[in-house]
């Protein structure tokens, strides 16, 4: 049995409030609008717009923590090491000010570790901090806010053939699905007496001896996967066009929000050729940082 993400209807949610087909095509123009820039004060705009709807989703922040935290140690990490290596920052901006350098007071092989504190690599990292947050914060509430029963009717929506708009709703549905079945097996095979808190060895030695969860899972996946096409072969699933049981309809209010969405990705596209939202540091900081 398919389950899903803990998706509760919520009063005076906006996000629930709106179609689901417009929140997708307005996820995608914001996605693609934060993609064309660099600079700091514009990206400002975007994560203040996830912001918005983060705090107006009526969300309680104790049934998403778990994913946040997932995400703010990956947004920390992810910047953290950017500012500490500059991977991908010359491909942004050619020249670097430095406020400060750091050289470790030892060396391996001959070589002494240096690190370079620059105006460029901080504000690249911000840069890089604010638009993975707004990709991340705006993702994290489709689970959680969206109807799963509307996956597949939105997605067909939305032009997708009907075997494309299933495979989507199925796959929406994956990730909480194995991690029921996980977590079943996981009680189970503690009430056997497993111990997974005491697994000892090596990296293989510790994948061998997680057999007794990994194998198990595996192969009701499988299984359900085989009913699953079962089902959808006794219904003469992909023979005709598919009819579906939910009926979603446009409003007002979701045609501003498509309207929105399109106008913000259209003028983000013709901003970005004309030059503008680039990779910005203020060089009057370097007075101040120094």
């Amino acid at each position: 049995m398919l389950v899903t993400f803990r998706y509760r209807q919520r009063a005076g949610s906006i996000i629930q409030g709106f179609d689901p087909r417009a929140w997708w095509i307005f996820y995608a123009c914001i996605i693609f609008s934060t993609l064309q820039f660099w600079d700091l004060r514009y990206l400002a705009f975007f994560a203040a717009t996830t912001l918005f709807f983060i705090f107006t989703s009526r969300i309680p922040f104790r049934e998403m923590r778990r994913a946040w935290l997932f995400i703010g140690f990956f947004i920390t990490f992810y910047a953290t090491l950017i500012f500490l290596t500059g991977r991908g920052s010359m491909e942004v901006y050619e020249q670097e000010t430095i406020l400060h350098r750091l050289a470790a007071p030892f060396t391996l092989f001959g070589w002494q570790p240096v690190l370079n504190i620059t105006l460029e690599r901080i504000f690249f990292a911000l840069s890089q901090l604010m638009r993975v947050f707004t990709l991340a914060g705006l993702t994290i509430l489709i689970p959680y806010a969206l109807n799963p029963a509307y996956y597949g009717v939105a997605f067909r929506g939305l032009g997708l053939p009907d075997k494309i708009a299933y495979a989507m709703d199925l796959t929406m549905r994956l990730i909480p699905t194995f991690g029921r079945d996980f977590q079943l097996t996981l009680d189970a095979q503690r009430a056997r007496g497993y111990e997974i808190e005491n697994l000892r060895g090596g990296l293989v030695a510790q994948v061998r001896k997680m057999a007794p969860l990994i194998v198990p899972v595996t192969i009701h996946a499988i299984i359900g996967s085989e009913d699953i096409i079962d089902a959808m072969d006794l219904r003469a699933f992909g023979v005709g066009p598919r009819t579906w049981l939910e009926q979603l309809h446009y409003r007002r209010r979701d045609r501003v929000l498509i309207a929105l969405g399109v106008a913000i990705l259209v003028s983000s596209i013709v901003l970005s050729l004309f030059g503008f939202g680039k990779f910005w540091a203020p060089e009057g900081l370097v007075v101040l940082l120094q």
